[in-house]
């Protein structure tokens, strides 16, 4: 398989920097507002893991990995309040914040390194779609529960 290991483990080893800029643009953005009431160490940390073990996110993980993980994210932002949209919009911040760092850092000249980078690509829009998938499932399940709860809360 042709793949850019290279910017994978450009992106690992920025995933701190990675991680920092997402943060700030998260808490400049007003597509995002309730973030702000989520802990920043919180949101830094979860990015942080994703950046930092993208390689293994992208070759060593199968969607069940995938599904798990952002039905979770999705669960919990649910009950902390956010709306749905954020959390969308907060993974497309997260993609689009590696996209700038990419662009940045990545200068090819070489046809074998560009086939690589685009897989890459493509690899890292199929995460990013799939985690958007599964939050939002893990969201609207838990959504679906709540007005059960305050019912049988009710009912005693």
């Amino acid at each position: 398989m042709m793949f850019s290991y290279r910017l994978v483990r450009l992106i690992e080893s920025h995933a701190d920097a990675l991680a920092g800029g997402l943060e700030e643009k998260v808490q400049t953005s007003s597509q995002v507002s309730h973030f702000r009431t989520i802990p920043g160490h919180e949101l830094r940390e979860r990015v942080y893991e994703i950046y930092r073990h993208l390689g293994e996110w992208l070759l060593g993980k199968n969607e069940l990995d995938i599904e798990h993980r952002y039905r979770e994210i999705g669960a919990r932002r649910a009950r902390q309040g956010v709306p749905l949209s954020e959390v969308i919009q907060a993974i497309v911040l997260t993609k689009e914040n590696l996209w700038e760092f990419l662009k940045s850092e990545a200068v090819t000249d070489r046809a074998v390194e560009i086939m690589g980078e685009l897989e890459l690509l493509q690899m890292l829009e199929m995460f990013f779609d799939r985690a958007i998938y599964y939050a939002a499932v893990g969201y609207e399940e838990e959504t679906s529960r709540t007005p059960r709860r305050e019912e049988t809360l009710r009912a005693q």
